[in-house]
């Protein structure tokens, strides 16, 4: 469990990461589309990482 946590983790530095990457030459027609992919790998990684929490809290309760 504590391994998912850590790879969704690295997931959302990595979204992070393509959001503010700088435009390279020759990837600079590719900015919006990394931008994007980085948006999408943020929320859809910080999402899951948040069910992993309310999962866990769950899970100690009961």
């Amino acid at each position: 469990m504590n391994q998912v946590a850590v790879l969704f983790l690295a997931c959302i530095l990595a979204g992070f990461a393509l959001v503010n990457m700088p435009a390279i030459s020759f990837l600079a027609s590719l900015s919006s589309f990394f931008t994007v992919v980085g948006a999408l790998a943020i929320l859809v990684f910080s999402i899951a990482l948040l069910y992993l929490g309310v999962k866990a809290l769950f899970t100690q309760l009961s």
